[in-house]
This record gives structure tokens, C-alpha cells and sequence, in this order.
């Protein structure tokens, strides 16, 4: 039984990692919750026990924990995982912040699980959750057939941005219906009926933060020289992530291979039959965990074309960090 910590507790992604960690019966011994300030003292229920909030300080005695499950933003992070990692724990951390530091493993449980022996700062990162759906379809393909340049554009939910975000689209929407105007908050423009082609800040190149994380996580998680183009897109939607990726393999392929391939898959379905309607959508998805795909076929180009749906809290967020967890108690790397 492992002591275990979930920082960032009363976020979307925190809420369903205690659900995640409940439903998948991960051996917990003791549960400690974290969160800012402002939440401190608020009460969550975790297998029929009521556990308080504690507000997340510097000061604070973390040395009882053995695994922690980090999702409260890029600079909590940065500041927090190194005193969780110091104290014994081992952070999994689903911000940006360390996703591409070379000494710390960025892991998809179903993709490269080996990296979980790379753990040298005490800390490993969950990726993107856009490319966390990608290559989980990406690497039975590239096994199979070489998978040598994609191009992806994405369909992202409104819960990838926080509560904060959610609430704006219910506002942006009854704002469309009632002819009222609505100033954006989490968004640049109005979300309702609305799709906004920036995710994140815009670098250099007008690609942007989003964008770009998918491009080198993908190379990284992968251990490819796979060339990614990305485009992605924040949609009216409120939970699961959806894309549409081209693929430039290096042989030759036939759908129904493809299909098959697909289907032996770890973590992945297959809804493949556009004629009678059989294809994910977001809110199809929404409240699972596996990555499903539909819309397989070969284009005129003779890429691989392919239709990606995933719920972004659960596979591209909490579950993926419960999975990692899980690995580290299974290769008996959890910290103590």
C-alpha cells in the first residue's frame, strides 16, 4: 500500500484523478490533498472517506508520501515537484514544466513504458494530452510500417483550458441564444458556436505553445525522427480531445491491415465503418479511457488517413498518470 498525494486536488483533472485512482483500486494506504490556498480546507470524498484540502506551502511536511500526482500548472510545478522529489516522493507531473528536460522520462504507459527506469530527478512527466492520444495510434503504426511524417489538426475541448473555460462556453452559448454580447475571459474570442485556431502563446513562426508541444513530445516519446505538422484548434466542446492525422508511412499499407493492426493495439478501439455511422465522437467518448479511431483510409496522396477521438481528462490526463503509477509500483520504483 503506498501513501500517495494528488496536487492541484480540486481542479477538473485533480477530481478525476482521485476518481481514476478509486476506479482502477490503486493500492492506497494514505491519501493527502493539495491545492491553493483559496481551497484549503474543502472536503473530497476518496472510497467513502471525507479528506480535507490542505493549501499547498513551501513550509509543508511532505516526507510521508510516496508517489504524487501533480496537475496544477507549469509554475507550481517548477517550484513544488523538486521539494515533493527531495522529501522521497516520486512527482508525476502533468504540466508542461519538465515534459522536455532530458533527465526526466515523459511516458505513455501503452508506448514506452521502459522509460519508467529513467527516473533520475525523482520526477516524470505526463505529456500533452493531444499527443498522448496521438501516439498511442501512432505506435503500433510506426511499428508495423514506419511511420516517417504526419500532419494533424486537432479538435480540442473547452476542459483542456480548466473549469474556468467550461463555464465560459455554457455563458458564450446562453449568450448567442439570448443576443446578448459576451467579453472572453479564458479565450481570446467567444468559444459558443465558435472555433479559435490558437492554443497557447503564438511563437515564433505563428506556431503556437500547443502546437509545438506536440511536435517535440511526440519525438520524444516516440524515439523517432517522426517530422509532425500541427494545427490545433480549441472547439465549442466540452470534454474529449478529437484529430485528424495524415501519415506518410515508409511501406506500403492496405486499410484493412491497418484496421487490423489497430486492433491488437494496447488502449486503442476501433469504430471503423463511416457507411453505417460507425465513428467516435467527443461525446461518445467522454467517460472512457481507451483512444478510439475511425475514418480509416487511404487518400489520393496515399497517406494514411485517420480520425482520433479521446477523453482529455481521463486517458490524456489522470488516467495516463494513474498508469504511470502503476508501472512504478509494478517495477518497484515508487520512492521509499
Amino acid at each position: 500500500m503506498y501513501s500517495v498525494a494528488v496536487v492541484g486536488a480540486t481542479g477538473l483533472v485533480g477530481r478525476e484523478m482521485l476518481s481514476t485512482l478509486e476506479s482502477r483500486k490503486f493500492p492506497v494506504r494514505k491519501l493527502r490533498l493539495f491545492a491553493s490556498d483559496r481551497s484549503e480546507g474543502q472536503i473530497l470524498d476518496f472510497n467513502g472517506e471525507s479528506i480535507k484540502v490542505e493549501a499547498l506551502r513551501e513550509s509543508g511536511d511532505f516526507k510521508d508520501i510516496d508517489i504524487a500526482l501533480f496537475s496544477a500548472g507549469s509554475t507550481v510545478s517548477g517550484i513544488f515537484a523538486p521539494i515533493f522529489a527531495k522529501y522521497g516522493a516520486v512527482v508525476i507531473d502533468n504540466s508542461s514544466r519538465w515534459r522536455m528536460d532530458p533527465e526526466v522520462p515523459l511516458i505513455v504507459p501503452e508506448v514506452n513504458p521502459h522509460r519508467i527506469y529513467d527516473v533520475k530527478k525523482g520526477i516524470i512527466a505526463n505529456p500533452n494530452c493531444s499527443t498522448i492520444q496521438l501516439v498511442v495510434v501512432l505506435k503500433p503504426l510506426h511499428s508495423r510500417f514506419g511511420v516517417k511524417k504526419i500532419r494533424v489538426a486537432t479538435y480540442q475541448s473547452v476542459s483542456g483550458a480548466g473549469k474556468r473555460a467550461v463555464d465560459e462556453l455554457t455563458a458564450s452559448t446562453l449568450a448567442h441564444f439570448e443576443f446578448k454580447d459576451i467579453v472572453p475571459g479564458v479565450f481570446p474570442k467567444p468559444i459558443g458556436f465558435n472555433l479559435i485556431p490558437r492554443i497557447g502563446k503564438v511563437l515564433d513562426g505563428d506556431h503556437t505553445e500547443e502546437e509545438m508541444k506536440m511536435v517535440n513530445e511526440t519525438k520524444k516519446i516516440m524515439e523517432a525522427d517522426i517530422k509532425v505538422s500541427a494545427t490545433c484548434v480549441r472547439v465549442p466542446v466540452y470534454v474529449s480531445h478529437s484529430e485528424v492525422c495524415y501519415a506518410e508511412l515508409e511501406k506500403d499499407f492496405d486499410v484493412k491491415e491497418v484496421e487490423y493492426t489497430l486492433r491488437q493495439a494496447e488502449g486503442v478501439e476501433v469504430q471503423n465503418n463511416t457507411k453505417d455511422d460507425v465513428y467516435p465522437t467527443p461525446k461518445e467518448v467522454a467517460s472512457t479511457d481507451k483512444v478510439f479511431v475511425g475514418r480509416i483510409r487511404k487518400t489520393e496522396t496515399g497517406d494514411l488517413a485517420i480520425w482520433i477521438v479521446a477523453d482529455n481528462l481521463r486517458k490524456g490526463a489522470a488516467l495516463n498518470a494513474v498508469q504511470i503509477a502503476e508501472l512504478l509500483i509494478k517495477k518497484g520504483n515508487s520512492g521509499k
